[in-house]
């Protein structure tokens, strides 16, 4: 069969060319201009963009063999292949790197001493303790904390389980002279709906 990529759209693209182009979907704009595919560059177009992905991946590889050159279909698909693991590997990059943001963020919430004294107060709470049992254990804080010197607030959710039951403790503190104190604290047992709540 003739070659005849990169001859726009009087190319004839050949069977198993036109499939599913994972590097076009990864690396969307970058790959287009690679390819002179520039249609590619609506990705910054908002809202269009999310749907140019899913375009990107189903028409891609044949938009990139009319748009560009190909010494032949062996070659397209080694150069596709490339772009389709270096897509995969940015993308799991990315990934693991706001996962490891994410619960180093965690680990600092769970260090900070408003989550401390919060926690405290919750397994020292009898009626916390009737509602879901001891020991309790706590799960991933989410929220806010500001720290500025001396001063500083917290505002943080955080799930409480034991043998009898689960629920949701919420927390407001501030930090004043380098103290923190609770200025209200809540839990919420969740089969109940039971609330308790007190403050420092």
């Amino acid at each position: 069969m003739k070659n005849t990529s990169g001859e726009g759209r009087a190319s004839v693209v050949p069977t198993g060319v036109d499939r599913w182009n994972w590097g076009a979907f990864f690396l969307n704009w970058i790959w287009g201009v690679g390819n002179n595919t520039f249609i590619a560059l609506l990705m910054f177009v908002p809202l269009v963009n999310f749907i140019m992905l899913f375009v990107l991946g189903a028409k891609g590889s044949s938009w990139a063999w009319q748009n560009k050159k190909w010494d032949s279909v062996e070659h397209f698909h080694k150069t596709q292949r490339k772009w389709a693991w270096w897509g995969a590997a940015i993308w799991l990059s990315v990934i693991a790197t706001f996962i490891a943001i994410f619960f180093a963020i965690a680990a600092a919430m769970k260090s900070s001493e408003a989550y401390k004294l919060a926690v405290a107060k919750l397994e020292a709470n009898e009626m916390v303790i009737q509602s879901i049992g001891a020991p309790i254990t706590t799960g991933i804080p989410m929220g806010e904390i500001q720290v500025s010197g001396p001063s500083g607030s917290a505002k943080l959710s955080f799930s409480l389980k034991g043998p009898k039951g689960e629920g949701t403790a919420y927390l407001e503190a501030n930090k004043s002279l380098g103290l923190w104190k609770i200025e209200r604290l809540a839990f919420e047992q969740q089969s109940t709906g039971q609330r308790i709540e007190f403050a420092e």
